[in-house]
């Protein structure tokens, strides 16, 4: 394949360096004339173990060239891979006038084209990004409408510098965001060699999924850190305690809590978090990740709260007041937190839990509901369907099968608010997610 790649930097480089050893035809782009002498003569323009190799093999072959000329670099080839730098602004925001500068270029070469042209964004960028700034500058530019006379993809990378060849050679994952299908199958063919998965999604996914991962890596070292903080003043080596946590893969290393939804509850989660903090605290070391736990997790019981007063309706039916499906514990449950607030509020309440309602009469919970929440248990109602028609605002609690249904089909005239994640598809209508 005809590519050209705009950006020589350290992701540029190594995607010419790694697509011309592949055998496609590579041109680099560069405003930098000294890069691009570096480029032709075989030599990287960074320090990345393996690249200055293939570079120079490119070369030789004749398959890789660097030039300053846009407009030939994109008359020449088919897809156009853009990996500008995308750095921060002191407010933290994106500064985009290189991707805006290059957006440009490519475009104005494009209003004469006549063979199609797909233009991907392999830069690091928000999600909103090519929908708002790339293809109305494409667009604007060319004179052509974007998914129809000229393709438009984002293709994150996770290039790790002084692994970024092996990482490239052997990917967890090929992301692929497109704006229209031809795209997308232009992009699965350059990477057909590479034995990983290939995950084609909407362009804003793609966009957000490249910040996530990055975003989670971070979190892990800082999570890993406080602990190890902690471990150290309570006299624990806490490489042995994060050994041990990482050999776990059905829980901690693993997809299972990594569902976005409502809060956490039970006996165990929050009674733990709390009082390792305190024991931070008793330790003096700061712990701000781990502090903030508790303080996200009430913020999510908020959202929840805010999502249902959003609407202008005053019956609400919750289904679900156990922190989880298929349990009768109320000790922490988000749930009852909710309830109460609703109430307070002066809602019309009424709540289905077919656990909790055993639990009320014959079960090991029934002196904690009695003493704890008589106020709550009081607005149970062991009539489902009852509860269902009797409110103008369902909202699915926890992951009882029972209530699948209704995020499916929202009974007519009945808002329906998800907090679990039976939706199969984002909010719309009468049916409303709390992340999605």
């Amino acid at each position: 394949m005809r590519i050209s790649i705009f950006g020589l930097g350290y992701v540029g480089a190594v995607c010419a360096g790694c697509l011309s050893s592949r055998g496609h035809q590579v041109v680099g782009v560069d405003v930098s004339a000294s890069k691009i002498d570096m480029i032709n003569a075989g030599k990287s323009p960074i320090v990345e173990p393996g690249l200055a190799a293939l570079l120079k093999k490119g070369i030789s072959t004749g398959l890789l060239r660097g030039t300053t000329d846009f407009a030939e670099a994109v008359r020449d080839t088919e897809v156009s891979f853009i990996c500008v730098g995308t750095p921060s602004k002191k407010n933290g925001d994106l500064e985009l006038n290189y991707i805006e500068a290059v957006c440009r270029e490519i475009g104005q070469v494009l209003r004469s084209k006549t063979e199609r042209h797909t233009v991907v964004i392999r830069s690091t960028v928000l999600p909103g990004t090519v929908k708002n700034v790339v293809i109305p500058i494409l667009e604007a530019c060319s004179g052509k409408q974007a998914g129809l006379d000229f393709g438009v993809a984002v293709n994150p990378e996770f290039l790790r510098e002084s692994t970024a060849i092996a990482d490239y050679d052997q990917p967890p994952m090929t992301v692929i965001g497109e704006l229209d299908q031809a795209s997308g199958d232009l992009l699965q063919e350059i990477y057909q060699e590479l034995d990983a998965p290939v995950i084609r999604k909407d362009i804003a996914v793609a966009e957000l999924i490249k910040y996530t991962c990055n975003v989670w890596h971070a979190a892990k070292v800082t999570f890993a850190n406080e602990i190890g903080n902690i471990a150290k003043a309570s006299g624990v080596d806490g490489r042995e305690v994060m050994d041990v946590i990482c050999q776990d893969k059905s829980l901690n290393l693993s997809s299972y809590y990594m569902r976005p939804g409502f809060a956490f509850g039970g006996s165990c989660l929050p009674k733990d978090v709390r009082a390792l903090t305190y024991r931070a605290g008793q330790l003096d070391v700061e712990h701000p990740m781990l502090g903030a736990i508790m303080r996200s997790n009430v913020a999510q019981v908020q959202n929840a709260f805010d999502i249902i007063a959003s609407h202008a309706k005053r019956k609400v039916a919750l289904l679900g007041l156990s922190f989880k499906a298929g349990t009768d514990d109320l000790r922490e449950s988000p749930l009852v937190e909710l309830a109460e607030m609703l109430i307070g509020k002066g809602y019309e309440l009424t709540i289905y839990d077919s656990n909790v309602e055993y639990a009320r009469v014959y079960g090991a919970n029934k002196e904690y509901i009695e003493s704890k929440i008589p106020h709550v248990s009081s607005l149970l109602n062991s009539n489902f369907e009852q509860v269902v028609n009797g409110s103008d605002i369902i909202v699915l609690g926890n992951r009882d099968e029972k209530f699948r249904a209704l995020a499916q089909h929202a009974p007519d005239g009945k808002q329906v608010v998800d907090l679990v994640g039976f939706m199969p598809h984002t909010t719309r209508g009468a049916t409303e997610g709390i992340c999605w």
